[in-house]
C-alpha cells in the first residue's frame, strides 16, 4: 500500500508531508535505498510540506504531548488533519502515524483514512524516521535550534510532570528504604559477629552470657579492658542488659576469672571504635525500619495491614511499583519471587511453587501442612484487592485492610476447625461503611450544628417517604398480582370455551354423518 502522507508530532507543533516519490518496497532493506533517507538532497525530493501548525505555547505543548503518549487525538490534532488532508468518500487516502494507539485513535474519528505504522509497513518507518532527521531543514519556518530549544523545554515539562504525579503516594520511596534495610541488615549482622570474633580473644566467656549482637557491642564499648570492670559498675552495666542484674553479676563474676589475653590500649580503641559504629549502623536501621512502616502507611496501608510492612514493601519492590502490583492477577501475586522456581519447573515439567514472598507472611506459617498452599491463593487474592484498593483511593484507610485480614485469620480456622467464615460481599460492605463514616467525620467535622428537631424532622421525612414507597410498591406488586390471576382465569376461560366449541362442532359432525347413513340405506332399501 503506498503512503500519501506523513504526520510527525513534534515538540514544536504538528506538521503534515506529502509523499511525492513513492519508495521502493522491494528493495527497501538494501543499504542503497537506506543511505537515501540519510541524505537531504535526495529525500527533500520525496516529500513536501502540506502544513505545519505550531504550537501556541509551553501549556498547550505539554498537552499535546501528553494525549499522544496515552494514544489520544487532540482537539488540535483533529483540526489540523481535518483542514489538510483531502476529503474523499471513493478514495481512502493512506497516513503514516509512527505510534500504533494515535493511529488507530485517528482511524475511529477519520473512517475515511487508512493509517500505516512502523509495524504494519516498513516504508512507513523509513519515511518517518527520514522525517524526524531532517524536521528542522524541512520546516521552513522554523530557525536552525528551535526544535531543540522546544525539545529541552518540553522534556523537562513532561518529566517533571511524571515525577511530580503524587508526592505524598510516592512508592519510590518504598523501594529504596526495603533495599536499603536489606543491605544494612547484611552490613550488621557481618559487623556483629566481627565485633564478637574480634572481642573474644580478650573476653570469650562474654559470648556465652549475651546473646544479642547490638547488646553485645554496647558492652563491647562499657567495658573495655575486662581488667577495669568492678562491682561498682553493675547498676550501669545491669542497664545495658535490660536491667537484668543477674546478668550484670555473671558478667563481672566471669571477668575475675577470664581464660581471655590481655589487650593494650590501642587494640582496645579499634576495637571500642568498631563496636560503636556497629551500635550506629543498627540505629540508623531500627530508624530506616520505622520510616518504612510510616510511609507504607501512607503508600498502601492495607496492604500493609494485611501481611505486614516488611512483606507488602517486599511485593511492591519485586513490582516496580504499585500501579504495576495492582495490575498483576492473584496467581501472579502468589508466586511474586519464586521466579526462578517456577521457570525451572516448567522446565522439567516438575511442581510449580505454591508461594513466592508471600511466604513469609504469618499466615502461611500459621497454616496446616495440607493448607498453605490454599491459604497462600486465598492470601494472594486477598492482597490484590487490597493493593487496588491503596492504589486507586485518595484517602488512605486501614478498615479495608483490616477486614480482609480478619477474613484470612476466618479462613485458616475454617479449614483448621470448620468455623464458617464470613462471606466477602458482608465484609466489604462493613468496611465500606466505616471509610464513608471517617470521610463524613472528616469532612463536615460540625455536622451536629442542627438543631435536634431539624435531624428529627429529617429522619421522620426519611422514615415516612421510605414506608410510603414500601407500600406503593406493595400495593404495585398486588395489583400486578391481581392482573396476572385475571390473565390467567380469562386463559382457563377461554380454553374451556374453546373445548366447548369442539364439542359442539364435532357432535354436529357426527349428527350430519349419521343422518347421511340413514339416507343412503333407505335408498338402497
Amino acid at each position: 500500500m503506498s503512503i500519501d502522507y506523513l504526520l510527525h508530532e513534534s515538540s514544536a507543533g504538528y506538521a503534515i508531508f506529502a509523499v511525492a516519490i513513492q519508495a521502493d518496497t522491494i528493495g527497501s532493506r538494501l543499504k542503497e535505498v537506506r543511505d537515501k533517507a540519510q541524505k537531504l538532497d535526495t529525500f527533500g525530493k520525496m516529500v513536501s510540506i502540506v502544513t505545519f501548525a505550531p504550537f501556541q505555547g509551553a501549556s498547550q505543548a505539554l498537552q499535546n504531548i501528553n494525549d499522544v503518549s496515552e494514544g489520544i487525538a487532540s482537539n488540535y490534532l483533529k483540526t489540523v488533519i481535518e483542514t489538510s488532508l483531502p476529503k474523499s468518500s471513493k478514495k481512502s487516502v493512506v497516513l503514516a502515524v509512527a505510534d500504533k494507539n494515535l493511529a488507530s485513535n485517528i482511524k475511529e474519528f477519520f473512517p475515511y483514512i487508512d493509517c500505516e505504522t512502523p509495524e504494519t509497513s516498513e516504508v512507513a518507518g523509513d519515511l518517518l524516521r527520514g522525517v524526524r532527521q531532517h524536521s528542522e531543514k524541512l520546516l521552513k519556518q522554523l530557525q536552525e535550534g528551535d526544535v531543540s530549544r522546544a525539545q529541552l523545554g518540553l522534556g523537562h515539562a513532561y518529566s517533571r510532570a511524571k515525577v511530580k504525579f503524587s508526592v505524598q503516594k510516592n512508592d519510590n520511596h518504598v523501594i529504596q528504604a526495603i533495599a536499603t534495610l536489606d543491605h544494612l541488615d547484611k552490613a550488621v549482622n557481618t559487623f556483629a559477629m566481627r565485633v564478637r570474633e574480634w572481642y573474644s580473644w580478650h573476653f570469650p566467656e562474654l559470648i556465652k552470657l549475651v546473646s544479642d549482637n547490638i547488646t553485645y557491642a554496647r558492652l563491647v564499648m562499657f567495658i573495655g579492658d575486662k581488667k577495669s570492670l568492678n562491682d561498682s559498675k553493675l547498676h550501669d552495666l545491669a542497664a545495658l542488659v535490660n536491667d537484668d542484674e543477674s546478668i550484670a553479676t555473671a558478667i563481672i563474676e566471669a571477668s575475675k576469672v577470664s581464660m581471655g589475653r590481655d589487650i593494650s590500649e590501642s587494640d582496645m580503641e579499634h576495637v571500642a571504635s568498631f563496636a560503636q559504629r556497629t551500635v550506629k549502623l543498627a540505629e540508623c536501621r531500627s530508624l530506616i525500619s520505622n520510616y518504612l512502616s510510616r510511609k507504607m502507611g501512607v503508600v498502601a496501608p492495607n496492604l500493609a495491614t494485611l501481611i505486614g510492612d516488611s512483606v507488602a514493601a517486599r511485593l511492591i519492590s519485586k513490582a516496580g511499583s504499585l500501579q504495576n502490583l495492582c495490575k498483576f492477577p492473584a496467581s501472579t501475586v502468589q508466586i511474586l519471587g519464586a521466579e526462578k522456581a517456577l521457570f525451572r519447573a516448567l522446565k522439567t515439567k516438575g511442581k510449580t511453587p505454591k508461594y513466592g514472598l508471600i511466604y513469609n507472611s504469618s499466615f502461611i506459617s500459621k497454616a496446616g501442612a495440607r493448607n498453605k498452599g490454599r491459604i497462600s491463593r486465598f492470601l494472594a487474592n486477598k492482597c490484590s484487592i487490597a493493593s487496588r484498593i491503596d492504589n486507586f483511593s485518595t484517602a488512605p484507610s486501614t478498615k479495608f485492610g483490616e477486614a480482609l485480614r480478619s477474613q484470612v485469620e476466618e479462613r485458616i480456622q475454617f479449614y483448621a476447625e470448620g468455623a464458617t467464615p464470613t462471606k466477602n460481599e458482608v465484609a466489604m460492605k462493613d468496611a465500606m461503611d466505616k471509610v464513608l463514616a471517617e470521610t463524613a467525620m472528616d469532612v463536615d467535622p460540625t455536622a451536629g450544628a442542627a438543631s435536634d428537631e431539624e435531624m428529627d424532622d429529617q429522619v421522620a421525612d426519611g422514615v415516612t417517604s421510605q414506608a410510603t414507597e414500601q407500600k406503593m410498591r406493595k400495593e404495585k406488586s398486588k395489583k400486578e398480582k391481581k392482573k396476572d390471576k385475571s390473565g390467567d382465569a380469562m386463559d382457563v376461560d377461554m380454553a374451556v370455551r374453546k373445548k366447548e366449541k369442539k364439542e359442539k362442532k364435532r357432535k354436529t359432525e357426527d349428527g350430519e354423518d349419521a343422518g347421511e347413513k340413514k339416507k343412503k340405506k333407505k335408498s338402497k332399501a
